[in-house]
């Protein structure tokens, strides 16, 4: 039977009139404070279920109802704390909400990584937003804290509580595997205000964040999913750079942290041992020194990064070691659950430690209105979770993040009468930018390259441009994760460097570092920057050619020599 609790009147009023209403109160307060109704829950659950309650278990709804049963059954008999929500659809997601909502002694915590929204997860029915690297080129931080109130209300529609959101890193490696595109740039500051807009715009409506990935992920080569990376930078530099954005939205109040699998000899000597275990990491230095008192969450324990060297539920009991509050996605939750229980009977873990930690998980939960959950309503969910307000948002964003690098006076001379071919690169189908262009330009005429057209189908097309008077080339990145390089092949890269050196204007709707891979776009006559292959930043480039708006956007990172931090005209 679900846990209740009769509390004072007082405090029932106060509390729900705050939640739902004009004030709600301060999350790391809250949580940090005593509650009857935490103590009512804690009273009332064994060793094994207080211990529960500081895992998350993964779940999918695209994967058949086996595995969905499977996964309630896991829930009801080990009593976890929370569930993170991967693929699926939210029809699908909200029935499995209401399900494991329905089978949980205590009110679950559901989170997504939502960087870009619920499509992130959820891409075919759902609002996905720019990428933060795109987001990072706009000027105005107030469009971004609209994206997180939207993005909030998303995710309170359809029952979730935490956004494992935003990426705080600074990335300074356009090698990253991992973290890149999804970075808000290069620049600390500008990370840290992007980054703060983002999250108080979802804190101010009533979701719990968290911030990633602690102390910093940005300049790294390996992707911790697959390895351990090592970071082998100085303390002084750590403190000044990586950390700044951590330590400066702590000050602002950031509800949950996210520590990074990384070994990180200047923090920690310990011979491969991953960040996320380490107790200097988060008790001494995240929770001490930086003075956070939210709730702190692991990254996923069965990435290759934390459980290389640590198996058989070790893992799990050093990151409660460390200081972490929530385990995300542990290899084996009940094995876990019963190393725990084993560390504490010898003295690895402190008990006392380990109910505050346990008392602030229920706390959250009290804080999001947990106490009094009501199922997720299906009636006409797709449509409030593809609002138009949502849908407008995306794409004033990416029209305040489009970026002209070169030629915009050029660029502003384009004829709308004269005969113009557009060419789309990297692409096997008429382009959204294409056919925007095609129902205003007279005269003109599309052409497609892929990423590996034979020196034939480059030679048509470059035969037939010499009938044209003006050529506009739109180059694409088809992949989901839009890389570092561009995988064309080095026929077309050398016709594209042959455009350049014409009159030809250049759009990239790709990751910005994929310029330094293609030699001599430098001197095209214009190049705009679209950062990646969307319909809204394809959109936006089409409006600044056609003279309706202006390119305001200016380059979240350095690529080379030639484009810097900054750029844009």
């Amino acid at each position: 039977m679900k846990i209740r609790l009769v509390f004072l009147v007082g405090l029932f009023l106060s509390f729900n009139s705050l939640v739902s209403g004009q004030q709600r109160p301060n999350f790391v307060e809250f949580i940090n404070s005593q509650h009857d109704w935490v103590d009512s829950v804690y009273n009332k659950l064994n060793k094994k279920k207080r211990i529960a309650q500081l895992f998350m278990v993964r779940a999918h709804t695209n994967l058949g109802q086996n595995y969905i049963d499977s996964v309630a059954k896991v829930i009801k008999k080990e009593g976890l704390g929370g569930v993170v929500l991967f693929q699926g659809g939210p029809v699908r997601h909200a029935n499995l909400i209401n399900e494991y909502q329905a089978v949980s002694e205590v009110p679950l915590l559901f989170a997504l990584d939502g960087e870009w929204g619920l499509g992130m997860r959820l891409p075919d029915s759902t609002v996905s937003y720019p990428y933060q690297m795109a987001l990072g080129a706009i000027q105005d931080n107030d469009l971004i804290y609209r994206m997180g109130r939207e993005i909030a209300k998303d995710f309170k529609r359809l029952g979730l509580t935490v956004n494992f959101a935003p990426v705080v890193d600074v990335n300074n490696n356009p090698r990253n595997p991992v973290i890149n595109y999804r970075s808000f740039g290069e620049d600390k500051r500008n990370v840290t205000r992007k980054g703060g807009a983002y999250m108080k715009g979802m804190m101010d409506e009533g979701i719990i964040v968290s911030l990633k990935h602690f102390p910093g992920h940005g300049d790294t080569d390996v992707d911790s999913h697959h390895d351990l990376p090592v970071l082998s930078f100085s303390r002084e530099r750590l403190d000044s750079l990586e950390m700044y954005p951590f330590r400066e939205l702590i000050k602002e109040g950031a509800s949950g942290v996210m520590v990074a699998h990384m070994n990180i000899p200047s923090l920690d000597n310990t011979p491969n041992l991953p960040s996320s275990l380490s107790e200097k990491v988060i008790s001494e230095i995240l929770k001490g020194e930086l003075g956070f008192k939210g709730l702190t969450f692991t990254d996923a324990m069965d990435m290759r990064g934390v459980v290389k060297y640590f198996k058989n539920g070790e893992a799990d009991v050093r990151a409660i070691i460390a200081g972490n509050d929530i385990l995300e996605l542990s290899q084996d939750s009940k094995r876990a659950i019963k190393a725990v229980r084993k560390a504490v009977r010898q003295k690895r873990i402190d008990k006392d430690d380990l109910e505050r930690r346990v008392k602030k998980v229920l706390a959250s939960k009290y804080w999001l209105g947990l106490d009094n959950i009501k199922p997720v309503n299906l009636q006409n969910l797709y449509s409030d979770l593809n609002r138009r307000a949502s849908l407008q948002l995306s794409q004033t964003l990416a029209d305040h993040a489009i970026t002209v690098l070169k030629g915009k006076r050029k660029l502003s001379e384009l004829s709308f009468t004269r005969k113009t071919a557009i060419i789309s690169i990297g692409t096997n189908e008429l382009s959204p930018f294409q056919r925007i262009l095609n129902d205003r330009l007279d005269n003109e005429l599309p052409f497609l390259l892929s990423e590996n057209a034979t020196a034939d189908e480059v030679s048509r097309v470059s035969s037939a441009l010499r009938n044209y008077d003006q050529v506009i080339v739109a180059l694409h990145d088809s992949r989901t994760r839009p890389g570092s390089t561009l995988r064309y092949n080095s026929t077309v890269k050398l016709f594209i460097s042959q455009l350049a050196s014409t009159s030809a204007h250049f759009v990239l709707f790709a990751n910005p570092y994929t310029l330094a891979s293609l030699p001599g776009i430098e001197a095209a006559n214009s190049l705009m920057i679209g950062y990646q292959n969307d319909e809204t930043l394809q959109r936006a480039a089409a409006k600044v050619i056609l003279r309706e708006i202006e390119a305001t956007g200016k380059l979240p990172v350095t690529v080379n020599t030639f484009f810097k931090y900054g750029d844009g005209q």
